[in-house]
């Protein structure tokens, strides 16, 4: 890293630590916690475009499918809906995957054109009765079971730190699927097939309470650290933290957060070091130069629909550890809250604005951006209150200014991200 990434990291270390010191230590932690997961997702963005041009807006989806899996690993299962239709269900969902796999090797095989859509156009809308004849009473029955509080199978009950590389593959095992059908398009259609597919991610997620309660949440995920109710009971702890001149409950708080910035941080310095790994070896150098070259790279042997579907299961399943991470630290899976804004094109943002190609810039716009996105708002109502300071209390002007100080978040973002553009396009800190 240059002398000049060193004093970018100082300077957002300086952010951060300000923050602390003016408006709590409880808001730094919460934007350096929320800070460590940007940077690791946009990472894995970074990986799709920086190393090889994928333009992929579908990262919603994947952080999505992550937090799934900390429903699916992490909750106890739900015994009453696993007897009323669990093994029904799975046997409808097997029937499903035979059906495609059937109508996948009817499409390999050579017969006639016509014939084969025909046989393909039976099969297909067969199977779909099939399937719905047989999942429909199993999800009635599963969902008709205690519905304001269960109503869906549940999970594993296995440690929700298990959940983030099982994130990680849910996400990659989705990517594969994706990328075998997508990857084969022009990048504009590409990103809107990825975009369209996210959605459809996002559509199941919130109609499927069998699976993910849809709109009614998965609340009360297990948590990798401890309870800050415990941590009050505790006599050591409250006589540490008195000690410190701090209360038992914001003690707690700040160390809970503490504890989730350290885990955190072991994920990310993880992921980071082996995309560094990645870029400076032949692999990574084979990946620049498809980036940079199709034609050319395709000239010289190199499998370039393999090599891209090779990177974007990678930088999806890093997606989907940063989405497992966290739904671990929110406690709760809300399908309704996966919006395109937040978690596709605030990341790509982040990217952008750190440096396209360069995985420290892309660590660093994820804490930047993050950053921003918090402080914004605050600080806008600070500034709209100081301009109309020399206003009436009640003029129409100042209430409306003061009113309209939340959406300086959205123009803070643009005019970032175009002024970026105009004087460093290759980002704060480009690729070398």
């Amino acid at each position: 890293m240059t002398a000049r990434g060193f004093l970018l990291y100082a300077g957002m270390a300086l952010l951060i630590v300000l923050t602390g010191v003016f408006q709590g230590w409880n808001l730094a932690l919460t934007i350096l916690n929320m800070g460590l997961i940007s940077a690791i997702m946009s990472l894995g963005v970074n990986l799709q475009w920086g190393f090889a041009g994928l333009f992929n807006v579908g990262v919603m989806g994947f952080v999505a499918l992550g937090g799934l899996a900390a429903v699916l690993v992490a909750q106890p299962p739900v015994v009453e809906g696993w007897n009323a239709g669990g093994l029904r269900l799975l046997g409808a969902l097997a029937l499903g995957a035979a059906v495609l796999i059937a109508a996948v090797q009817v499409w390999k095989r050579k017969i006639g054109g016509q014939m084969r859509a025909m046989v393909m156009l039976a099969l297909l809308i067969g199977g779909f009765f099939l399937f719905r004849a047989a999942l429909d009473p199993a999800v009635n029955a599963i969902e008709a079971i205690n519905p304001s509080l269960s109503g869906y199978l549940g999970g594993l009950g296995l440690p929700v730190i298990v959940a983030w590389p099982v994130g990680g593959l849910l996400a990659a095992g989705a990517a594969w699927i994706i990328g075998k059908a997508a990857l084969g398009l022009r990048s504009d259609y590409l990103a809107i097939a990825t975009l369209g597919i996210a959605e459809i991610v996002i559509a199941v997620l919130k109609n499927e309470d069998w699976l993910s309660r849809g709109v009614k949440n998965v609340v009360g995920l297990p948590r990798p650290v401890p309870y800050e109710v415990d941590l009050q009971r505790d006599a050591g702890f409250v006589e540490a933290a008195a000690g410190y001149g701090l209360d038992p409950v914001t003690a707690s708080t700040l160390w809970v957060k503490i504890l989730y910035s350290g885990l955190f941080a072991v994920v990310l310095i993880a992921i980071l070091f082996l995309a560094q790994r990645a870029l400076a070896s032949p692999w990574g150098r084979m990946m620049r130069a498809i980036r940079d070259n199709e034609i050319a790279a395709s000239a010289m042997g190199k499998n370039v629909t393999a090599r891209h579907l090779q990177v974007f299961i990678l930088g999806s399943a890093v997606c989907g550890i940063a989405g497992a991470m966290m739904t671990t630290l929110d406690g709760q899976l809300t399908p309704g809250s996966y919006q395109p804004l937040r978690f596709t094109f605030l990341v790509w943002v982040m990217v952008i604005v750190g440096g396209s190609g360069n995985n420290y810039g892309a660590v660093l716009g994820g804490f930047l951006i993050w950053w921003l996105w918090v402080m914004v708002e605050p600080l806008g109502l600070w500034a709209m209150e100081l301009i109309t300071s020399g206003m009436a209390a009640d003029s129409w002007l100042r209430g409306h200014l003061t009113d309209s100080a939340a959406q300086m978040r959205l123009m803070t973002m643009g005019i970032i991200l175009l002024a970026v553009l105009r004087f460093s396009p290759k980002g704060l800190m480009p690729e070398r």
